[in-house]
């Protein structure tokens, strides 16, 4: 018998494996490159269709391109797009329920042949959806049906064998990537609102306001202009910030009182001093909506270690202490 070797099970050395995985990068990158030459008005057509949009985007696709499908669901979803993915296969079982009119559909096939999509294709022309195609293939089953077809590079895939999905799916992604970007930007879609839909996590922590952090109501440390340093020191003992805010008549902020503003003033006389005498006057203030990571930030480079939130008129809404921050990790 003779003694054959499969040439892609040979031994290799590690420049030529480093230079496979290079060559991977190289050829998708050159395939997301004509992606982006190629783009024209369907882009647009597209874009605007989703935006428009009264319903949900349900993206579908069998395969690999089924799994590219739920991650471009999931990045509109979350950036302001309602979207969903159907399984094709399981959409002709019954969960074709699931897509309703005034959704549009996403289909996905590089071929443009994936017969799995054959009745989400055919449901959504018979209610009149529109259809949008991502494929390689214009005269594709796919591309034919489409109201809107969006043409991935007709590239050949990466690898030895040039079969498995790469350049296609990386393809693909980007594009469902570029999609989402384009519509949250027409929609005016803001970091508060993606703060919103991103509570959890570390993303969630740095989209975190001050006002969502500050402590407020009867745990503010305040005092006013005229009261005694007797008095002060009381307020600040109770509340335990190391410092009282001091405020006018109105209620408006007008200085602060640190702990090292009490040892410059060291002296017999100290408790009998009023607040005014004492205090560092247009102490820093946070607005409420400032982002919590914006808000470490500045105290570390000030190396302070608490500041007053105020509202338009500079009243004190709030007190915020650098441990606050760290304590929920935001970095």
């Amino acid at each position: 018998m003779l003694n054959t070797v499969d040439p892609l099970h040979q031994e290799r050395d590690d420049s030529s494996i480093l230079a496979s995985g290079r060559a991977v990068f190289v050829a998708e990158s050159k395939a997301l490159t004509q992606q982006a030459e190629q783009m024209n008005e369907a882009f647009v057509h597209a874009v605007r269709a989703i935006v428009a949009c009264k319903g949900r985007v349900i993206v579908t696709g069998m395969g690999k391109s089924g799994h590219i499908a739920r991650k471009i669901a999931a990045t509109m979803a979350s950036t302001g797009t309602p979207a969903h993915f159907v399984h094709p296969g399981e959409a002709s079982h019954g969960d074709l329920g699931m897509v309703m009119q005034g959704d549009i559909v996403i289909a996905i096939s590089s071929s443009g042949e994936s017969k799995e999509l054959g009745d989400m294709i055919a449901y959504a022309k018979r209610f009149a959806m529109t259809l949008i195609g991502i494929t390689r293939k214009e005269s594709s089953s796919l591309g034919s049906a489409a109201d809107i077809l969006l043409r991935l590079p007709d590239v050949p895939e990466v690898g030895a064998l040039g079969l498995a999905p790469t350049t296609s799916t990386t393809a693909t992604l980007a594009l469902g990537d570029a999609l989402a970007v384009a519509a949250l930007e027409m929609k005016g879609f803001t970091a508060e609102d993606f703060g919103n839909f991103h509570p959890g996590g570390k993303l969630g922590q740095a989209l975190l306001r001050v006002q969502d952090i500050m402590h407020s109501g009867d745990d503010v440390p305040l005092a006013k202009l005229t009261d005694t340093m007797a008095h002060v020191l009381v307020v600040m003992t109770e509340k335990r910030f190391g410092c009282a805010g001091i405020v006018d008549e109105s209620g408006t902020l007008q200085g602060i009182i640190t702990d090292g503003d009490l040892r410059r003033h060291m002296s017999d006389g100290l408790t009998q001093k009023q607040a005014a005498e004492v205090m560092t006057k247009s102490p820093m203030v946070f607005a409420p909506r400032l982002l919590a990571a914006e808000a470490l930030k500045i105290l570390n480079e000030k190396n302070r270690t608490q500041v007053f939130v105020v509202d338009e008129r500079g009243a004190p809404l709030g007190i915020l202490h650098i441990h606050d921050l760290l304590k929920i990790g935001v970095a």
